[in-house]
């Protein structure tokens, strides 16, 4: 859409969500709540959260800051974050099961897992309990807000990967527990990073593409505090999936060019790779955005299930043929000279 803020297109698709749902005897209350990015990830650990149920993370970083624990005092000294969630009625877990969660967090980054197990007995299991004072387990204890029945586990390192381990833990442990979840809760999840730094490639990348508009407080910073700068970039969330997203995107072009340079392109790379979307902005592109919808993620929602292929009516399968039509097949010569293409 053209002439439009990121407001118009939200709202618009809160029209068509809430007519859906009418449509299938359910009520949307409109307009949907709004989280930002940096809040999704410190609450929940990533940024399609679901908001049905609690076990929220919480940072527990200055807490441990100088514990004798050293595992988490270096990494809170060293600029990481240590970071815990409560699952509730899991206290009385045997050790053995407590520890085989270890596997979902080394899966998503962790070099191991920490717990502390307040059984409903009133007992406090943990290898690591040895380590704290008593003023920093009774302040873990208030900030974690511990029961009886109580299991804590932990995630010590960087943001990214401490908020995997425990957005990973917490829906496990969601299953596990039969935590209740019912209802569906829809938010809008708003201004995303801009830009993401590349470790492997050392250097700053788009954390969706380079085309989303900085947000008009961050423009001038956007080459001194480069991972600082928000996007008018958007996603609509249902029940912990992503349902859409979009943004408004750049329609000037010096704008466009500054953020190709951050990216690390020169003039002449720019000109080569995008001078044709360049020129297009050059000649008057209005201001414009919009949003693309998952339909058939909401259709699986909406009907319980759990696979998109439940509900896409001609699905392929894991090695991408299609069962209703028997593709891919073989091809014939004269088809393959109508493409160009030739067999070695």
């Amino acid at each position: 859409m053209s002439f439009v803020t990121e407001d118009d297109v939200m709202t618009m698709m809160e029209d068509v969500l809430h007519e859906v749902f009418a449509a299938v005897g359910m009520d949307l209350p409109v307009p949907l709540p709004r989280m930002p990015y940096a809040e999704a990830m410190a609450r929940y650990g990533n940024d399609r959260p679901d908001v049905r149920f609690g076990m929220e993370l919480h940072d527990i970083t200055d807490i441990v800051r100088d514990t004798g624990f050293k595992v988490f005092s270096s990494v809170a000294q060293s600029g990481g974050v240590v970071k815990a969630i409560n699952a509730k009625g899991a206290g009385d877990w045997s050790r053995g099961e407590v520890e085989k969660l270890a596997a979902i967090a080394e899966v998503n980054g962790a070099k191991g897992m920490a717990w502390v197990a307040f059984t409903t007995a009133g007992e406090e299991k943990s290898p690591i309990k040895k380590f704290f004072t008593d003023e920093e387990w009774a302040a873990l204890k208030a900030e974690m807000d511990v029961e009886p029945g109580d299991l804590l586990l932990f995630a010590a390192d960087q943001p990214a990967i401490a908020n995997a381990v425990l957005s990973a833990l917490r829906l496990h442990m969601a299953e596990a527990l039969d935590v209740p979840r019912e209802g569906h809760a829809l938010l809008w999840v708003v201004d995303f990073p801009m830009f993401r730094y590349d470790e492997d490639e050392k250097k700053y990348a788009a954390e969706h593409h380079p085309f989303s508009k900085v947000c008009d407080e961050d423009m001038d910073r956007i080459e001194s505090d480069t991972l600082g700068v928000k996007s008018y970039a958007y996603d609509v969330v249902m029940d912990g999936y992503e349902l859409g997203g979009g943004s408004i995107r750049i329609h000037d072009a010096a704008e466009q060019r500054r953020i190709l340079r951050v990216l690390g392109l020169t003039d002449e790379q720019i000109d080569e790779k995008f001078g044709h979307l360049i020129h297009a902005l050059e000649l008057g592109t209005p201001p414009h955005g919009g949003i693309a919808l998952g339909l058939d993620r909401l259709i699986m929602l909406l009907a319980g299930k759990d696979s998109i292929r439940d509900v896409i009516a001609f699905p392929k399968t894991s090695s991408a043929s299609d069962p209703m039509t028997g593709a891919p097949n073989e091809v014939t010569a004269r088809q393959l000279k109508e493409v160009g293409l030739r067999l070695l």
